[in-house]
C-alpha cells in the first residue's frame, strides 16, 4: 500500500519541513515550533490531517463488526456523533486509536496519523460475512482546528453556529457549496474541530483557512497532545504493553460482552501490574527512549518517550515505573538528569477557562 500524501501539499507554506510517519510522509514543521505552538495554545491552529486514513465499515452487519474491533461500544452511536476508541490484537495490545464517525447506513474509521495500513489489515483480517470494509482515504481530505480561539475561525469559515457544538458531534453542512462532515473533536486540549471535505475541493478550503488560522505540523500536535495526556500510540504502545500500562484505560469499555483482546484487558485489571506511565519534566536534555530512570544509583524503569516542551520550557515525557511508584511529586534521575514526576494535564489549556462567544 502506498504511503499518504497531502493532496494539499502544494499549497504548504514554502519551507514547510516533512517526514515520514509510518505508512505517511506529513509535515512536521511550517514554520518553527514555537509559533505553532504557540498557535495551539494560545489562538488557533490549522492542522493538516491527511496521514491519518479514513476507512468505512458498510452492510448489514456493519454495526455488530464495530462492536468486535472496537473497544469501546458504539452500538447506539448515531449518525449526529463520533467517539475516540482504541482498537485491540487478541494479547491486548493497541493496533491503533481511532475517531469513530456515526453515519446514517455505515461508520468511519479515522486511524492515528501513519497507522491506516496496520489498522486496515487488521480489519481485513478479522473481516466476517456482511460487513464491507472500504478504504476511502483516496476520496477525501481532513483538516482540523484547534486551539482557544478556533472557535472564531469555525464562524468566519463555515458556520459560527456549528462552534457551540456539543464535544463530540457531528453534522452534515457545506462550506461554499460543497457538502463536507464537521466535528467538534480534538486532541490539543483546546477546541477543537474537524473537516471531512471531497478531495478536490480540499486545496481550496484549505487556502481559505489559512487566512484565519496558523498552520501547525506533527511536532506541536504531539506535544500538546502530551501534555494533556493524549495518547500518542507509535510512542506508547508496543509488545507486551497494555493499555493499564499504558494508561489508555478510559479508551476501552470493560463492561462491554465482547470484542478483540476483551480478555487480555479482563486479565490486565485483575492481575498484578508490573509497570504503570507517569509524566516527568527536569532538564533541558531530551532523554531517548529506554534512558534508565534510576534512584539512588538503582534502576526502577526506563523512559518511553521525550520532547522539549514550549510551555514548560524543559524535557516533558512518560516514564514506566513500578506501581508504587508511578506517582507525582516525585523527585527522581534520568540518567544523569533530576527530573520531577507531574499528574496530568501538564499544561493546562486555555480553552479551559475560555467561553465561545
Amino acid at each position: 500500500m502506498e504511503s499518504l500524501t497531502s493532496p494539499v501539499k502544494a499549497a504548504h507554506p514554502e519551507g514547510a519541513a516533512y517526514g515520514t510517519v509510518l505508512d505517511a510522509e506529513v509535515a512536521l514543521r511550517f514554520s518553527t515550533l514555537d509559533a505553532e505552538y504557540e498557535a495551539i495554545r494560545e489562538r488557533a491552529a490549522l492542522l493538516d490531517l491527511s496521514g491519518e486514513r479514513i476507512i468505512e465499515l458498510s452492510g448489514r452487519d456493519a454495526v455488530e463488526f464495530a462492536q468486535k474491533v472496537l473497544a469501546r461500544d458504539v452500538e447506539y452511536l448515531t449518525a449526529e456523533r463520533c467517539m475516540t476508541s482504541l482498537v485491540l490484537a487478541e494479547d491486548g495490545t493497541v493496533v491503533d486509536q481511532v475517531v469513530v464517525w456515526g453515519r446514517e447506513d455505515s461508520l468511519l474509521l479515522e486511524s492515528s496519523t501513519g497507522a491506516g495500513t496496520r489498522l486496515l489489515e487488521h480489519l481485513r483480517a478479522h473481516a466476517e460475512p456482511g460487513v464491507e470494509i472500504t478504504d476511502r482515504t483516496a476520496e477525501y481530505a481532513l483538516f482540523g482546528l484547534e486551539g482557544p480561539y478556533a472557535w472564531g475561525v469555525v464562524g468566519r469559515l463555515i458556520d459560527g453556529e456549528l462552534a457551540s457544538l456539543p464535544f463530540e458531534s457531528i453534522v452534515d453542512t457545506q462550506w461554499d457549496g460543497v457538502d463536507v462532515l464537521f466535528g467538534r473533536t480534538g486532541v490539543t486540549g483546546e477546541y477543537g474541530y474537524k473537516v471531512l471535505v471531497p478531495r478536490e475541493s480540499a486545496e481550496r478550503l484549505w487556502t481559505k483557512a489559512l487566512e484565519h488560522a496558523v498552520p501547525a505540523g506533527q511536532e506541536a500536535v504531539e506535544l500538546a497532545m502530551l501534555e494533556v495526556r493524549q495518547p500518542v500510540v507509535r510512542h506508547e504502545a508496543g509488545e507486551g504493553v497494555d493499555v493499564l500500562e499504558m494508561g489508555a484505560g478510559w479508551l476501552v469499555d470493560i463492561t462491554k460482552d465482547e470484542f478483540v483482546g476483551r480478555d487480555a484487558v479482563v486479565a490486565a485489571f485483575e492481575g498484578t501490574a508490573e509497570r504503570r506511565t507517569v509524566g516527568f519534566s527536569g532538564g533541558t536534555e531530551v532523554p531517548a527512549p529506554g534512558t534508565p530512570v534510576t534512584v539512588g544509583g538503582e534502576k526502577i524503569g526506563e523512559v518511553v518517550h521525550a520532547v522539549h516542551s514550549v510551555g514548560l520550557k524543559s524535557s516533558l515525557g512518560l516514564l514506566r515505573l513500578p506501581p508504587d511508584l508511578a506517582a507525582a511529586g516525585l523527585t527522581l534521575t534520568v540518567g544523569d538528569t533530576e527530573v520531577v514526576t507531574l499528574t496530568s494535564p501538564y499544561v493546562t489549556p486555555k480553552s479551559w477557562s475560555t467561553p465561545i462567544i
